[in-house]
C-alpha cells in the first residue's frame, strides 16, 4: 500500500493544522486515510514493528487507497516520503 506523511502545516492541512477530521488533537501514531472507518488500528509492521497506530484524519479525496502517517514536523514527513509497505488492518 502506498504510505505518505504529512505534518501540522496550513499548506498540508485544512483548518486547525493541529485537529484532525474526527475532532482530536493530533498526536504521535495518527493516520489519515479515506478508506477506513475513525478508530481503526492498524500496523505497519516492516518500519514500525508492532507500533499501533489509528485512524483519526482524512485526506484530499483523490488519495482514497493511501494512508498519510503524522508526523511532528515537516522534515521528519519529508524524509519519510512515499514507501510502499505492508499495512496490517486490526
Amino acid at each position: 500500500m502506498t504510505i505518505t506523511a504529512y505534518s501540522s502545516t496550513h499548506d498540508q492541512t485544512d483548518g486547525d493544522p493541529f485537529i484532525t477530521a474526527s475532532g482530536k488533537q493530533v498526536v504521535d501514531g495518527i493516520v489519515a486515510a479515506n478508506f477506513l472507518e475513525f478508530g481503526t488500528k492498524i500496523k505497519i509492521p516492516e518500519i514500525f514493528g508492532d507500533k499501533i497506530f489509528v485512524v483519526e484524519d482524512r485526506m484530499a479525496r483523490r488519495h482514497n487507497y493511501r494512508i498519510d502517517i503524522w508526523f511532528p514536523n515537516r522534515n521528519q514527513a519529508k524524509r519519510f516520503g512515499i514507501q510502499e509497505l505492508e499495512v496490517i488492518i486490526l
